[in-house]
């Protein structure tokens, strides 16, 4: 399906002579489709073969698991795709991945990957984890299983497969790619800014007209959908603890001692409560939405489109849902998604969580959270305002 689209966006001067019939006028649409279509075919079983691939060497951010190895692997990937010039790039954290490949086109286009993948544990997967085998599911047909043949390896090995079909048929990419790679997305980016503010990489990404995150967005039905941004996203961790507190414990304690001892948990929970409204999500910090650029009339037309062409039942299904905030409709859902910055709490940990009871007064409360942003927002404003 890509392999397709990029066909059909190469067209006027670019033909060569394998674009040409016989008498020597250029191939109809479909008859380039056709073409790509079969090159595509062919090279199905050597794609498959290069997700497998990717998908054994697992680079966990939190981890550190495969930091170096999984970098290296990237660039490798880039490199076999026909990228000119290739590099990694060092940061305080996981390197990113930095090249480009120049066809002589007139406009460079931006694309952004990830080699990271979440942590796993095998013994939860009916599939090995590591191995990419391909199984039978049931509604949706043979698929590819393996830690990051979603998120993201698959989408972007698609991308790469298509470069490498669209090289074989002879032809050229009507457009040059600068790609950059960050080995920690799943931790929330902490030093991707890093990569993309290198000299080479930032001179690079200046000359783009936009960049383009290859992404798994097929629905049920078949069709694709196009997303014409992404929020921007913070991740921090708010820790109440009786020794730096001064007033819980600085040891788990008995239950018993809350007659007369503070509880780091309780304060945790007292301050949670002060970030949103008693709703649950609405963001309640002073001057939150100060900044939030609206969506436009003609974004809203879009938004509008989405909600008549693809399927609600689909949206709630995949996310094991029933209901929308405030049992809004799916326009209303959606306009809320593109639209909304938010203050998300991923997870929340104090004292024994063990199976039966523990009479215990912690001395520590772990809460992790996230900020989407919107656009005209940034990170030190929505700090300086959470703090």
């Amino acid at each position: 399906m890509k392999g397709k689209n990029l066909a059909m966006g190469h067209s006027g001067p670019m033909h060569n002579e394998s674009e040409l019939t016989a008498d020597g006028t250029p191939l109809a649409p479909t008859d380039v489709r056709a073409v790509f279509g079969k090159i595509v075919a062919a090279r199905h079983d050597a794609s498959v073969e290069m997700l497998r691939q990717w998908i054994a060497l697992p680079t966990v951010a939190q981890e550190r698991l495969n930091a170096t190895e999984g970098a290296e692997y990237m660039a490798t990937l880039l490199k076999e795709t026909g990228f000119q010039r290739v590099k990694v790039v060092p940061t305080k954290g996981l390197p990113g991945v930095f090249g480009t490949l120049d066809t002589g086109a007139s406009k460079w286009l931006g694309i952004y990957f990830m080699y990271d993948v979440m942590p796993f544990d095998a013994s939860e997967w009916f599939s090995p984890p590591l191995e990419g085998r391909i199984v039978a599911k049931p509604k949706v047909g043979k698929v590819l299983v393996g830690r990051g043949a979603q998120n993201q390896k698959g989408p972007q090995a698609a991308f790469l497969s298509a470069i490498r079909a669209v090289q074989a048929s002879g032809r050229k990419l009507p457009v040059n790619i600068a790609l950059i790679a960050e080995g920690e997305e799943e931790i929330g980016s902490p030093n991707f800014r890093q990569v993309t503010e290198e000299p080479e990489v930032l001179t690079a990404l200046r000359k783009c007209i936009g960049v383009v995150v290859p992404d798994l967005s097929q629905t049920s039905n078949g069709s694709i959908a196009l997303l014409l941004g992404a929020k921007g996203t913070v991740e921090f961790q708010l820790i109440a603890s009786g020794e730096r507190w001064g007033r819980g414990p600085t040891i788990n304690i008995h239950a018993m001692e809350a007659a007369r001892v503070d509880n780091p948990a309780w304060h945790l929970i007292k301050a949670l409560a002060t970030l949103v409204e008693p709703d649950g999500h609405t963001p309640a910090i002073d001057g939150w939405f100060e900044n939030v650029k609206p969506l436009t009339d003609r974004q809203r037309d879009l938004i509008a489109q989405t909600a008549r062409i693809t399927s609600e039942e689909d949206a709630m299904t995949s996310r094991g849902i029933k209901h929308w905030i405030n049992d809004e409709n799916y326009r209303a859902s959606l306009e809320r998604l593109a639209s909304q910055p938010t203050i998300n709490l991923q997870g929340l940990v104090a004292g024994y969580t063990g199976p039966g009871a523990m009479s215990v007064l912690p001395t520590r409360a772990e809460a992790k959270f996230d900020l989407r942003l919107v656009p005209h927002q940034t990170t030190e404003e929505l700090l300086s305002k959470l703090t």
